[in-house]
Order: structure tokens, then C-alpha cells, then sequence
């Protein structure tokens, strides 16, 4: 609030230095298309009957890309917001930042055109300054397409739909004529590098790109400071520095903390703060602030990270951004309820796939600890055309999010292939490009095929491969000797499992579950049992194999897949290990949290199998509060066996009464009782048409 009206005192009265940022999301008007001609060229082509007032963040696709692949629109739309800048500001500069605009957009004031951005998902910055009636009302109108399109990654709306709008907020700044650059991509303009980093000391690089906008050579003195989480300030520096009216130009200090407190992820997420200021004749007129985490990361081949030399489990997710009923539009509380989960689960690492999130997520997982995989939408097809489009994402990708001290790597792709010379080089590429804007991170690339050495891997610092055994293909016990294979044939290589899983619908349930899921045959049967064994097996192998520097299921949560009918429910990929709306964590979910987090689980599966066609079964208990025991109907057994990890507890041959049956199961730790409990009901000839109810609700359109 303070912020915003700090910008309307600039607006009005035009009384303060510096830059100031405001939000620009209320007051949008909003026209779906399609049209029969371009309403900016031809203004009558607007109806204005249907125009609707929306606020930003907004998509169109939030109920069509989440029910029927056969119906989401793709296609032009309109937003329109007027806009009347004070007579004051004439002075000044004046920017458009949008954090994502999916995926296509054109900006025009006044119908004349201010600039566009390819690529749904990276931030960017349009300057408004020459083109604006100041004292009068302006007329601004965003155009934004979301079509597949040949030149603008992603290609195809397949692997995950391209939900089409102006889905992240929008930003309106305001700076002097000299300014810290706004237009680099949208970045903060400031780039804080570290090397050297230890216990005794770290050394700080800051770099900022500086623009002068009056008609000759100014002189300004560029000052930083790096402060501790007290505000304590612990290094500054000060230059002089002479600015030419041609061009941006870029300025460095060098820094040395001594005995710093170092971001230790989970464990110890410690931020200093990079004040970056910028004073002309004795007047602050510009000012950055970005987080410092001081921090090393080493990935050791055959053993895993090293994050400031002590190593760290690499348990990861994956994370899809959209939600049921909200798609990609999402709240800061949305993504605060996502991160929640992810912690709650002990997740130590997240690949935010299969492209560049909320720019509140990233500085979250800065704050929280999690170490971060970030990467672009390269994924699914390759056309040929996407390259200048990959570069330009890849880079924007990087300055972006150059500071966040959380993000340790740069995905480049995700399953391209063909042809494969093509893919290759551009890859490579990639990886240069990479290197060049950012020499202190790794990159990755991400190949579907079991064999590290296809033609298009081996171009990244690292190699992911996804790999589904008992899936999309195999047996669940085949991911073992595919590991000892690579450990084999492979040694020595930085090797990760990028993602693994299997459809969950809740509302598809059995008692048993083999080796080999039904994703593609005539039953279509992604019951949770299955995806809960598949689970269990997979990260017992994982486990111990150190060669795997790390891992990635997929998915934390359900998502829209418009394009595909994967899970049971129609546009719905269903391998989240919680539902599309954020309400139930399913059996695997209890799963990894009994194995990675540090709070207490004692946890009895297939709880949602209420209905009990064995008489005798095996209870399967998940508990890291050490031994538990379990009681049916009050009384207790004592026999059971372990499985896959030490806290994988199975009793089997229990036998259940006629009718309803009471499941419990008790452990106690440090003096503390815990405890889970169900209900089963067996019946010895329960009626079909119960089977036919379940399987009638799992087509329904609902957020789970």
C-alpha cells in the first residue's frame, strides 16, 4: 500500500527522486477473440459489448484447458487500460514490466505500436516515455495469442497447455533520465557473482548496467552495500563513474566478506542484501535491492552434492504452476500453499519444469532453503525454428534470476530429438550461451531415452534422463539394472533421474497391484495402489544408488494437459502425488514424506480401498517414529516384514471379519504416542454395481 501511494505522489505532485514502482493490475478490460480483423488497424472490429473488466493476474483458459482437449481456445485475445500520467513526469522515464504473457503479446499506447515479447513465460519490459500524452488520458492495448507456433518455444500445447493471458503481474515504473537499466531483459540491471566462497571468507563481484537518457556525459557516483539479515551493513563501496549518453554500460566493484554466515539450504537459509544506489548532483535518483546467499555448490560424480562442502540429499519434485479452477493465474497465497506442501513432504530440491516461474516462487525458495532447478519450455518437439527463440528465453531466464542464490542450474531441454544433428548443436549451444551470461552454475539437458550416450545428450554439464519402468514401459523392477548398467558403462558421468512416476486417480482404487501399469492398454485402470508400489519399489532402488546425483518425481501435483487424456479424466495428467486442487495427498505422498522429512509419520495405506474383496490381506504401514504396531479390531500383530527403506513396515496375512473392520496402528518415540487409523468393510459377495459407481465418478470433471 505504501508503495502505491508513493507512485500516485509522483503522479501528482512529482516531489520524489528515484525510482518507484507501482502496481498496474486493476482497471483491465478484457475481449476474447477470435476476430474477423485486427482491432488495433481496424478499431471497428472491436465490439464493445464485450468487453469484461478483469484484474491481472487473468487467463481465458482457466475452465476450457482443464475439462476438454477438444475445445480449449487458442488464439488472439485483448486486454485495455487507460492510463493518465501526471504533466510532472514528462521528466522522467516510464516502463511497462510484465512478469509473463502467455505467450504472445504486442503493446501499443494510443494505437501505436511500443513493443512485443515471444515466450510465455519470461518476464519483460516495454519503456512507454516518447509515446505517452502527459496531463491527458492514454490508451494502452496489449494483444496476446497463445497458438502453438513453430517459432516460439513450446511448439505444441502437448506435454502441457499454454495457458493464454497476462497471467503475472504488471508493473509500472518510474525512473530518472539516469537509471539502473530496466530494458536488460527485464533483469534488476545488478548481477551479484561469488567465488571463492568458505567459512573464512567470500569473495563478491556486483556488476550494474547503467543508462543515461540526457543529451550529454553525466556524472553520478555508483555506491553498495551488502548488508546482514539485521541490516547491519558489512561492505560498501563507492565510485565515481562517468556515463556516456550512447548506450548502457556496465560497471563492477569487487567485494570480500570475512568469516560470512553461508546459505546452507534447508538447514541454514541465511540472505545478506545487495543495495545497489545511484546519486547525481548529491540526490538519490536510483536504488536495486537483491538477496545474497553465499553459498558453493559441487556435484561430485558417483556421490552426490556438496553444498558449501557438506553434503546434501537431493530429494526432489517436480512442480507444474497451474491449479484447478485458477490455471496459471495464481496468488501469492497459491504459490505459499504449493511451497508448504513441498516442505511438508521434506523435499530438499524442485524442478520447476518445464519452464521459468513466478518470479515470488524462485525468492520464496531463496528464503525456505530449496535448491532450485530452473529451466526453459525446450520440450516435447523440435521444429526447426525455435532456436533464436530458445536463446533469447535461455537468457532471459538467466538475468532474470542471476541472483537468487537458491537456483544451482540451467535446464536447456527436456525430451527434443529429432533430428537429432539439429538438437545437438543447438543444444551445445545453449550450453555455451549459458556459460557466458553465468560461468558459476551448472547447465542440463534432459533426454526420455534409458541410453546417456543418444545423440543429442551430452551437451550440459549434466545429463538428466526420464525414465517410467513399470509405466510407459517395462517393469517397475527394471529401473535397477538400468541404474547398475550406467553405473557400468558410465563412470564417473554427473547422471541424474530427472523424472519417474505413474498415474494416481483416486477415484480408481484396487486391493492388488502388479508390476506393469495399465497407462495405454483397454482398461485405461490408474488406480493409486499402483502408483503407490511403483513408488515404493523405485525410490527403494534410488535410494541406494549414489550414482544418481539426484532425483525428480513427477509430479508433486495433478495438471492440465489439454492435449492428452492421461489420467482417467479428461485434459488431466494425474502422476501428482496431490490432487489438481490442493486437497488430498495421496498414498505416495505419505510415502516420501515418511523417507525425507524430519517430522514424525506413522501413516496405514490404501485407506481409500474401503471396500475389501480379500479376506486376507496384507497391511502395509509407513512409519518413521520407529516400530509400529498394529491392531485390527482391537486386537494386536505382531508379525510383519520390512521393505524397501526402513520405514516400510508390511504385516501380512491379516484377516478381516464380515462387515466393518477397525485398523489401527501405534508407535511411540521420546515418550510420544502416535497414531493412524481406517476403516475397511469385507464382504464376501459385495455388489459390482459399486465398481461401476467408482468408475462413473472417476470421469468426472472435477479438481481431483
Amino acid at each position: 500500500m505504501k508503495r502505491i501511494l508513493l507512485i500516485l505522489l509522483i503522479a501528482c505532485y512529482g516531489l520524489v527522486y528515484g525510482r518507484e514502482t507501482g502496481s498496474f493490475n486493476q482497471g483491465w478490460l478484457f475481449q476474447r477473440g477470435p476476430f474477423p480483423s485486427d482491432p488495433v488497424l481496424f478499431r471497428e472490429s472491436f465490439d464493445s459489448r464485450q468487453w469484461q473488466p478483469v484484474t491481472i493476474p487473468h487467463t481465458w483458459n482457466v475452465t476450457d484447458m482443464q475439462t476438454d482437449r477438444n475445445i480449449f481456445y487458442a488464439g488472439e485475445s485483448y486486454y485495455r487500460k487507460t492510463y493518465v500520467p501526471d504533466a510532472s513526469l514528462q521528466n522522467k522515464r516510464i516502463f511497462l514490466r510484465f512478469e509473463g504473457v502467455a505467450s504472445v503479446a504486442e503493446i501499443y499506447v494510443n494505437a501505436q505500436y511500443a513493443g512485443n515479447h515471444k515466450g510465455g513465460y519470461s518476464a519483460f519490459a516495454v519503456e512507454l516515455t516518447k509515446l505517452l500524452k502527459y496531463g491527458e488520458e492514454n490508451e494502452i492495448v496489449v494483444k496476446v495469442g497463445n497458438e502453438s507456433r513453430p517459432d516460439v518455444i513450446p511448439v505444441n500445447h502437448t506435454l502441457f497447455g499454454v495457458y493464454g493471458g497476462i497471467y503475472r503481474p504488471v508493473s509500472l515504473i518510474v525512473t530518472e533520465k539516469i537509471n539502473i537499466a530496466v530494458t536488460d531483459c527485464a533483469s534488476s540491471g545488478v548481477y551479484v557473482s561469488q567465488k571463492d566462497v568458505s567459512g573464512k571468507q567470500a569473495g563478491v563481484n556486483i556488476r550494474v548496467k547503467l543508462e543515461n537518457r540526457h543529451h550529454g556525459q553525466q556524472t553520478v557516483i555508483l555506491e553498495n552495500l551488502i548488508s546482514d539479515a539485521s541490516g547491519k551493513v558489512v561492505a560498501r563501496q563507492q565510485s565515481v563513474v562517468e556515463l556516456s549518453p550512447q548506450g548502457r554500460q556496465f560497471f563492477e566493484q569487487n567485494f570480500t566478506i570475512q568469516k560470512p554466515r553461508l546459505w546452507q539450504g534447508l538447514e541454514d537459509p541465511y540472505l545478506y542484501r545487495v543495495t545497489t544506489q545511484l546519486k547525481h548532483n548529491g540526490v538519490l535518483i536510483d536504488e536495486i535491492v537483491q538477496p545474497l546467499g553465499l553459498r558453493h555448490f559441487e556435484l561430485k560424480a558417483n556421490d552426490g552434492m556438496y553444498l558449501n562442502g557438506k553434503k546434501t540429499p537431493m530429494y526432489g519434485v517436480c512442480r507444474h504452476q497451474d491449479w484447478w479452477q485458477s490455471g496459471s493465474a495464481l496468488s501469492n497465497e497459491q504459490h505459499d500453499t504449493d511451497l508448504a506442501i513441498i516442505r511438508e513432504l521434506g523435499a530438499t530440491t524442485v524442478r520447476l519444469a518445464h519452464y521459468q516461474q513466478s518470479e515470488y516462487f524462485y525468492a520464496k525458495c531463496d528464503s525456505i532453503g530449496l535448491i532450485v532447478w530452473a529451466e526453459i519450455p525446450f520440450v516435447n518437439r523440435v521444429s526447426v525454428k525455435e532456436g533464436d527463440n530458445a536463446r533469447q528465453q535461455l537468457t532471459e531466464l538467466i538475468r532474470q534470476n542471476y541472483n537468487h542464490p537458491s537456483i544451482y542450474v540451467w535446464g536447456l531441454h527436456n525430451e527434443v530429438y529429432h533430428p537429432v544433428n539439429y538438437t545437438a548443436s543447438l543444444t551445445a549451444e545453449l550450453h555455451d550461451l549459458a556459460k557466458s551470461e553465468d560461468p558459476y552454475r551448472y547447465t542440463v539437458s534432459v533426454n526420455g531415452y534409458g541410453d546417456p550416450g543418444h545423440g543429442v545428450n551430452m551437451n550440459a554439464d549434466i545429463q538428466g534422463i526420464n525414465r517410467y519402468f513399470g509405466w510407459y514401459e517395462k517393469k517397475i523392477q527394471d529401473m535397477e539394472p538400468w541404474i547398475t548398467g550406467m553405473e557400468k558403462d558410465y563412470p564417473g558421468y554427473r547422471i541424474m533421474l530427472a523424472e519417474y512416476g505413474a498415474e494416481a486417480n483416486i477415484y480408481r482404487q484396487q486391493e492388488t497391484a502388479g508390476d506393469v501399469g495399465d497407462c495405454c492398454g483397454p482398461t485405461r485402470n490408474y488406480n493409486e495402489s499402483f502408483a503407490t508400489r511403483f513408488h515404493e519399489i523405485q525410490w527403494g532402488y534410488i535410494a541406494r544408488h549414489p550414482y544418481l546425483l539426484a532425483s525428480y518425481l513427477w509430479n508433486t501435483f495433478d495438471f492440465a494437459t489439454p492435449a492428452s487424456h492421461q489420467g482417467g479424466i479428461p485434459a488431466r495428467n494425474m502422476k501428482g502425488l496431490v490432487t489438481f486442487d490442493r486437497k488430498v495427498k495421496k498414498d505416495p505422498f505419505y510415502w516420501y514424506k515418511a523417507n525425507w522429512s524430519k517430522e514424525p509419520v506413522l501413516y496405514i495405506t490404501q485407506r481409500r480401498v474401503t471396500e475389501r474383496e480379500n479376506q486376507t490381506t496384507p497391511v502395509t504401514v509407513y512409519s518413521n517414529v520407529g516400530t509400529p504396531k498394529l491392531y485390527v479390531n482391537g486386537s494386536e500383530l505382531t508379525a510383519f516384514k520390512t521393505g524397501a527403506t526402513a520405514v516400510h513396515y508390511i504385516f501380512e496375512n491379516v484377516e478381516l471379519r464380515e462387515g466393518k473392520n477397525e485398523i489401527a496402528v501405534k508407535a511411540v518415540k521420546n515418550g510420544k504416542t502416535f497414531e493412524d487409523r481406517i476403516t475397511w468393510t469385507y464382504r464376501k459377495d459385495r455388489l459390482k454395481s459399486e465398481n461401476a459407481e467408482i468408475e462413473e465418478k472417476s470421469g468426472e470433471h472435477t479438481g481431483l
